[in-house]
């Protein structure tokens, strides 16, 4: 495997901090504290002054451009309707309302040109094939370049979402503009999600078999499924950022047709009160200032560049090598051949998991309804069958001592075959090796002693990787069985660990090394810190349903009486708008 050089190298062990019931990577609070500094800078620090210019008018008064009659024509009733909500003097503005004099306003667009890093280096990324970057020094660049776009593009959004809420952005007939946005946060947490799920390294395992406890809580696990790469590989670069564009797309216009949100204004009865709604929701009509939406926009993008490109050049971007069954079997026999044997006792986790994957119900959540029940077993496994017994018939042709034991085996009653399995598992605990071969103590446990013992050379040798996927009728993309059955052992999760990727350590935001994770999903991981909730065998879905509510909350901020009254009652707006002395005239009309 080749690890690309940096100046700074990340991917020694990382250090992490634990108060009361949180424990977060130090690398995460440093993004956290990073984006809190830039965000009161950005409010803090004053604006370059520019130079006033009178106040633009209207498009057809500067033009003398009147609307044709339709003459029932749909074209030129489309025309005229776009031209009405849209003329080209407000998608593409010289100018801008006076008060635009904050640093907090940079963070759209720095949004939108990081974005469009994001799009760019993916695009290159897709052109090299899915293992480019993991194994030329090239690739790993266009994906350090990837990763720390994303981190850029994720942390403007949410200084910009920082700002509009304490600007109170909805008023004036701008809820919807304030939705977009939201939703577009939404959408964007989730395509970063599928793309670390997308990496096929030792991260995108671990969340993959860990997230996959929460989507199936939700009933979505029987077609959403984590561990299926080259599903989650079509999401990620396809699927979802078709739906981003669109609701980016929307929420610009949004901000083009309604303009920027006023300063807020306080005022007293209810004459005063109407005539300001009404004022907040007309355009400016006070002075404007020049505004180069171009320049702007081409600068932002050269700068998000720049530090997008140092910061691929000094951190490079993580790739822990994935865990196969092959390595877990070469590294920990042991493990392996205890989970060996838990397989075909049926006592396994996968074995007693229930849906979507058997009838099982060690891990079907319920909170008033079991959604997981309701989507029923949409992908059958037999952990006994498919991770032990059908991979050893495919190599017991031409070895007659495996193929008695299977057929003993499964000839065998289904008590006999608990009795048997009982004893190698009690067995397996004192197992020790000589020259590389397990030696256990005499049991009672007829022939799973050898189908172990095979099935341990079987792997590592490389074959049950290659057999598990070989299962799958067309592309082998499906990483769902062997993952399961590594999951099952206790080495995969020991490395996890050891990485503080584990759910109790915050694991979902976390990232292998020194490397930041994903700490705009601080909401989701909260709950599985709060005691009461952790010891919960429906943690999974109580952590859907309370971020569900929170972004559900987030959303409808502009209708809540109080939540959308903070802005008004924590002045944090006067930052924003302190350099602008002149206050607004309120009109009625």
């Amino acid at each position: 495997m080749y690890n690309f050089a940096s100046v700074v190298n990340l991917n020694q062990p990382g250090h992490y901090f634990h108060w009361s019931i949180f424990t977060i990577s130090i690398a995460n609070l440093i993004i956290i504290g990073v984006m809190v500094v830039i965000f009161g800078l950005a409010i803090m620090l004053p604006f370059p002054k520019i130079k006033a210019a009178k106040e633009t008018k209207g498009y057809e008064e500067q033009l003398h451009i009147h609307p044709t009659p339709s003459n029932g024509m749909w074209t030129n009733k489309l025309r005229n309707f776009l031209l009405k909500i849209l003329p080209p003097s407000k998608l593409l503005p010289d100018s801008q309302p006076a008060y635009v004099a904050s640093w907090i306003y940079v963070f759209g667009v720095a949004t939108l040109a990081a974005l469009g890093i994001v799009v760019m280096s993916g695009i290159i990324l897709a052109i090299g094939g899915v293992s480019w970057w993991h194994e030329n020094a090239l690739g790993h660049f266009f994906n350090s370049l990837h990763l720390w776009s994303v981190e850029l593009f994720m942390a403007f959004m949410v200084i910009h979402l920082w700002g509009k809420f304490w600007m109170a952005a909805w008023r004036g007939r701008r809820a919807l503009t304030w939705m977009t946005g939201v939703l577009a946060f939404a959408i964007s947490v989730l395509d970063c999600f599928t793309g670390y799920l997308s990496q096929q390294n030792f991260d995108s395992q671990w969340i993959a078999t860990n997230g996959k406890d929460a989507i199936n809580s939700t009933g979505l696990g029987s077609f959403f499924n984590l561990m299926n790469f080259g599903q989650m590989l079509t999401w990620h670069i396809v699927l979802i950022p078709l739906i981003l564009i669109l609701f980016v797309g929307v929420h610009i216009l949004l901000v083009r047709v309604r303009g920027v949100s006023h300063p807020i204004q306080k005022a007293h009865g209810k004459a005063e009160k109407k005539a300001l709604k009404l004022a907040e929701a007309a355009d400016w009509r006070g002075p404007n200032r020049r505004y180069d939406i171009l320049k702007e926009g081409v600068t932002a993008f050269a700068l998000v560049l720049l530090l997008t490109v140092l910061l691929a050049g000094l951190l490079s971007s993580p790739d822990e090598p994935p865990v196969t069954v092959a390595t877990w079997a070469k590294v920990a026999p042991a493990d392996f051949m205890a989970t060996t044997a838990s397989e075909l006792a049926g006592t396994s986790e996968t074995a007693n998991y229930g849906t979507p994957y058997n009838h099982g119900s060690a891990n079907v959540q319920k909170v008033g309804i079991s959604w997981q029940m309701l989507t029923g077993v949409q992908q059958p496994i037999n952990p006994a069958q498919a991770f032990v017994l059908d991979p050893l018939t495919s190599i017991s042709p031409g070895n007659a001592k495996l193929a008695n034991a299977l057929s003993r085996y499964r000839t065998a009653s289904a008590m006999q075959q608990k009795t048997w399995d009982q004893a190698y598992l009690n067995a397996v605990t004192s197992v020790t090796f000589k020259k590389g071969l397990p030696v256990l103590p005499r049991a009672n446990d007829g022939p799973v002693p050898v189908l172990v013992s095979s099935e341990l050379a079987m792997a590592q040798s490389g074959a049950i990787d290659a057999n598990l996927l070989a299962q799958q009728p067309f592309y082998g993309t499906n990483y769902t069985k062997p993952l399961l059955f590594i999951e099952d052992g206790s080495y995969f999760s020991s490395l996890a660990k050891e990485q503080h990727l584990t759910g109790s350590q915050w694991g979902v935001m976390n990232e292998t090394g020194s490397y930041p994770g994903q700490p705009w999903l601080w909401l989701y991981t909260l709950w599985y810190q709060v005691p009461s909730f952790s010891k919960s065998p429906n943690v999974d879905l109580i952590a859907i349903y309370l971020t569900g509510l929170g972004t559900v909350l987030l959303l409808l901020v502009p209708f809540i009486p109080g939540l959308r009254d903070l802005p008004k009652w924590i002045p944090i707006h006067r930052l924003i708008w302190r350099r602008w002395q002149t206050k607004p005239t309120i009109h009625s009309n």
